[in-house]
């Protein structure tokens, strides 16, 4: 394995000069110039969220976490290795607003030290900014099917609040149902309701 640079308190963060397995992008660290994800081995630079955002992720997790089955747990901003390249190739890591997993896979990765893995991810949910629409609507959207993520909420803050569910649908990768409005309920994974009109409430 490389050796790369870790972030120092005197100094930038330095970009890596060549395409990141999983292992040397988690050997990085945190940065000091805003959240990474990884994409075919490239790092990938993400603006700081807006103020609304960051509520929206807030309210949204207190929402979920009081009607999470207790096998379940509901997590912000937590990296994931997709899966979707072999060992020692250039990687996929995605940071999504929201996860939803097993608190099986969570306890894993106390345990070894390494990221949760898209099998552990009953949902993810990401919040869309003005920067990110096409990214959360169509790269993201396909690359957690392709990782076999079973359920991907996409919550749109422009208003009226609207989410709009996608669950896996064999072959042809997710099937998205219709943006909803005011409340969302679904029985799948869990049973749950969310208000939608209190998220930036």
């Amino acid at each position: 394995m490389i050796a790369l640079p870790k972030p120092g308190a005197t100094r930038r963060w330095e970009i890596p000069d060549h395409l990141l397995t999983i292992e040397e992008y988690a050997a990085l660290g945190e940065t000091d110039t805003g959240f990474t994800e990884l994409v075919e081995g490239r790092v990938v630079m993400s603006p700081s969220p807006i103020a609304d955002h960051n509520i929206v992720v807030f309210e949204l997790g207190q929402q979920l976490a009081g009607q999470m089955p207790s096998h379940l747990r509901v997590l912000p901003e937590t990296d994931v290795n997709l899966g979707l390249a072999p060992a020692g190739k250039p990687g996929f890591s995605r940071r999504p607003d929201l996860l939803i997993v097993e608190r099986a896979g969570i306890a894993r990765t106390r345990r070894d030290g390494a990221m949760l893995r898209a099998e552990e991810i009953a949902v993810v949910i990401e919040i869309v900014s003005p920067g990110s629409k096409r990214t959360d609507y169509h790269v993201k959207h396909d690359e957690y099917a392709d990782a076999g993520i079973p359920h991907y909420w996409i919550v749109d803050i422009t208003e009226p609040v609207s989410l709009v569910a996608c669950h896996q649908a064999g072959e042809f990768g997710y099937l998205d149902a219709s943006a909803v409005t005011g409340t969302f309920a679904t029985d799948v994974p869990f049973p749950v309701k969310i208000d939608l009109n209190a998220l930036l409430d």
